[in-house]
């Protein structure tokens, strides 16, 4: 104890509270608000593919480094700072939005409920981000000063190191627009002029099954950010699925009709091939273990919910809205709660979020509960690691349950359930990204009023390119279909339907459980096996090659005593996904314009697998050379 408290005293940020120098000027807000809404829609698309989005913080900071000292020859180091803080709300707006959001679409193509519109996915996006932000300023003294020391927010300081090595800024950017460019044109050649095959796929009679693999750059940037160990855990979960379970359920089931199945499991495999008895029944068991995963990592989390909520109130007794220091402001305690409950009105008054009074304080309690969880645990194991998922899955069976028992039943409750859940899973997100950014704010010397006011602006700005996002991507290619699997969706809605209406085929859902109790018992992480049963095997495949291509780099970097977490291969990867996530949009536009089918070159030049397999050799390489350039 008496150890934290030395360091609190003797911590000296990077510029002093005496100096004012630039920070939230004009040019930080532009340039942050563009980063926001590239790496938010780039983000979406990718958590809409494969269920995973990735940190924008690292990225956001090397590009507004570049640009700010580069390119406009500035030098103020917090005015990089805050495009960075800008910048990173839109990919944790848009992790929030995507996990549940595009349910009412689905729901849309059943034919159950109107398609939602722009307005409205984007005032619930706002009502969600402005109160992840404002349920984290009252926590800034308790978490960020009062825990420096204990909570090492470990993309916060990574952060602050990225801004504070000036002299790579320009080294760092060149990575990023390297892996944006390569996995642009690749991206294009495979889903744009169609000339190579995008999934490869190897029958094996023998186990009827099939092994497939993707040929996409994002997934491969993926695997290389989450390390071997995750990478792993997913194809772990993807061989469960498709060299256990499907051959099982063909070999012993082949004259049965199994529901949710309408024929027997023989002409089903006949007619649809392995993929038809994943469709039908391996994603069932795939939500049944992402559900229980989540639920057990949030069980896992309830010692520290309970002490970070009693630190919380302590640590807000002594918190000053206002002190002499600049480096100590925060925004004014009486806006940030006329803030908090004017949004509360909104989200029960206006028609665009279809809550009532009681939802609305549900979203008031759990918003500030799981706000305050999740600050805290990313400040103990990162962005990553928080249990957000978990978190929403907790909040969509409570509400479900509440709204069913109150007598809203029917599509009307389920609505309200989403969109509670929805609301909830932005603030989780958002008050883990503002901690963060608030660190990273801590350690330079940022102003924190100032700070919040741009994560504020980067919100706001995330939540209209967000909705707009969504509609184009319903409109070119659907959710729930090959191009946009929504999987963490899909599962949100099989939950609140299965409280709602009691349609699950439960059987599934619990042997799903019950695999997850035991990987549990086994030590090994739940979510990432989960994730890799309940997804397509062609995704995790892709993302164990980045998962090796980091294992083995960082094991010769290790050797060579070269070892750097912010490496190279890490920026050219996170260029790779948003550089795959840009075209997609800009395919979705093509799509919906009626233009894509003019670019179609399939008939003319189609490479087929072998590009594909072309494809995947460079793009590792390509990973594997900027990892071991920048460790050099």
């Amino acid at each position: 104890m008496s150890e934290k408290k030395e360091q609190q005293k003797t911590f000296k940020p990077y510029v002093s509270p005496t100096e004012n120098p630039k920070e939230l000027t004009p040019a930080a807000i532009i340039i942050g608000i563009l980063l926001a809404v590239i790496f938010g829609a780039a983000n979406a698309y990718l958590g809409l593919r494969v269920g995973m989005t990735v940190s924008a913080s690292i990225p956001a900071a090397v590009i507004s480094m570049a640009v700010m000292r580069v390119i406009l020859k500035r030098d103020s180091v917090l005015e990089s700072n805050m495009v960075q803080t800008i910048g990173s709300a839109g990919e944790s707006l848009a992790a929030g939005v995507i996990f549940t959001m595009p349910v009412l679409f689905l729901w849309s193509a059943e034919g159950l409920v109107d398609t939602p519109d722009l307005v409205s996915i984007s005032v619930i996006a706002l009502c969600g981000g402005l109160l992840g932000v404002l349920f984290m300023i009252p926590l800034r003294n308790a978490l960020i000063v009062r825990e420096h020391g204990v909570l090492p927010y470990p993309e916060g300081t990574a952060c602050a190191e990225v801004l504070l090595a000036a002299e790579k800024g320009g080294e760092g950017a060149k990575s990023v627009f390297a892996g944006m460019g390569i996995s642009a044109v690749f991206k294009f050649l495979v889903d744009g002029l169609k000339m190579v095959s995008g999934v490869i796929t190897i029958p094996i009679a023998a186990l009827k099954t099939e092994f497939s693999i993707e040929t996409y750059p994002a997934l491969i940037g993926v695997g290389y950010i989450c390390g071997k160990d995750i990478s792993s855990y997913m194809f772990a979960g993807g061989i469960i699925g498709w060299f256990v379970l499907i051959p099982a359920i063909v070999l012993f089931g082949s004259e049965t009709v199994l529901y949710p199945g309408t024929t027997t499991i023989a002409e089903m495999y006949a007619e649809g091939g392995a993929s038809a008895i994943w469709s039908s029944y391996i994603r069932y068991i795939g939500s049944g273990m992402v559900a229980a995963g989540g639920i057990i990592s949030l069980i896992k989390s309830l010692p520290l919910i309970a002490t970070t909520f009693r630190d919380t109130l302590k640590g807000m007794k002594g918190s000053k809205a206002d002190s002499g220091k600049r480096t100590e402001r925060d925004l004014d305690m009486r806006l940030v709660l006329a803030g908090v409950a004017a949004i509360i009105l909104l989200v029960w008054m206006l028609p665009q979020v279809p809550v009532a009074l009681p939802g609305a304080l549900l979203i008031a309690v759990f918003g500030f509960f799981f706000g305050a969880v999740a600050s805290r645990i990313v400040g103990l194991v990162g962005s990553s690691n928080s249990p957000v998922s978990g978190m929403t899955i907790a909040t969509l069976l409570f509400a479900t349950f509440i709204l069913k028992t109150s007598g809203d039943v029917g599509m009307h409750g389920m609505i309200g359930a989403i969109t509670i859940g929805s609301i909830i899973c932005i603030v989780a997100a958002i008050s883990g990204d503002t901690s963060q950014d608030l660190k990273t704010g801590f350690l330079l010397g940022a102003t924190p009023r100032r700070q919040q006011i741009g994560e504020i602006i980067g919100c706001v700005a995330s939540a209209i390119a967000i909705g707009g996002v969504l509609v184009l991507l319903n409109s070119a290619w659907g959710f729930g279909t090959r191009e946009l699997a929504a999987p963490q969706a899909t599962l949100m809605k099989m939950i609140v339907e299965g409280v709602m209406n009691g349609n699950l085929p439960w059987s599934l859902i619990f042997i799903g459980i019950f695999i997850a109790v035991a990987i549990e018992i086994l030590g090994i992480p739940v979510l990432p096996v989960a994730i890799g049963l309940y997804l397509p095997l062609e995704l995790s495949s892709t993302i164990m090659i980045g998962g090796l291509i980091r294992w083995i780099t960082d094991k010769r970097a290790k050797n060579d005593g070269k070892a750097n977490e912010a490496g190279g291969g890490i920026l050219f990867s996170s260029g790779m996904i948003a550089g795959e996530g840009i075209v997609g949009i800009l395919l979705a536009i093509l799509a919906v314009t009626g233009i894509a089918d003019a670019l179609d070159l399939s008939s003319v030049l189609n490479l087929g697998m072998i590009g594909g397999v072309i494809l995947l050799v460079i793009m590792s390489a390509g990973v594997f050379m900027a990892a071991l350039k920048q460790k050099n």
